[in-house]
């Protein structure tokens, strides 16, 4: 079993960056990638951003594009979502998620593809 831990999450003004981690313990062999979600109050979780852990291909939605980089440290079982710019529609709770069973070599950014995931972290983002 994959356990994630999410950290990094506060209260930030706009215009400031933020890293967010996320480790990893358990099974990390099994991880093809990890993905980066958010989900503000009374919204949709989305997606954000993820990293292949075998290729090292990223994605990122369109809002975060420019903004949002996401890498991994693969000795440490860590992935990062470093956040510049940011932005009060930015605020909301962070969680990464991993896929462990495989469905190809680049990552993407839907839930339906992602099987274990973080209790969350909280980024809030002040105008």
């Amino acid at each position: 079993q994959l356990q994630l831990v999410e950290s990094g999450g506060k209260l930030v003004q706009a215009g400031e960056s933020l890293r967010l981690s996320c480790a990893a313990a358990g099974f990390t062999s099994d991880v093809y990638a990890i993905a980066w979600f958010r989900q503000a109050p009374g919204k949709k979780r989305e997606g954000v951003s993820c990293i292949s852990t075998k290729r090292g291909n990223t994605d990122y939605a369109d809002s975060v594009k420019g903004r949002f980089t996401v890498s991994r440290d693969n000795a440490k079982n860590t992935t990062y979502l470093d956040m510049k710019d940011l932005k009060p529609e930015d605020t909301a709770v962070y969680y990464c998620a991993a896929q462990i069973f495989f469905r190809g070599y680049t990552c993407t950014i839907l839930t339906y593809e992602y099987d274990d995931w973080g209790q969350g972290t909280q980024v809030t983002v002040s105008s």
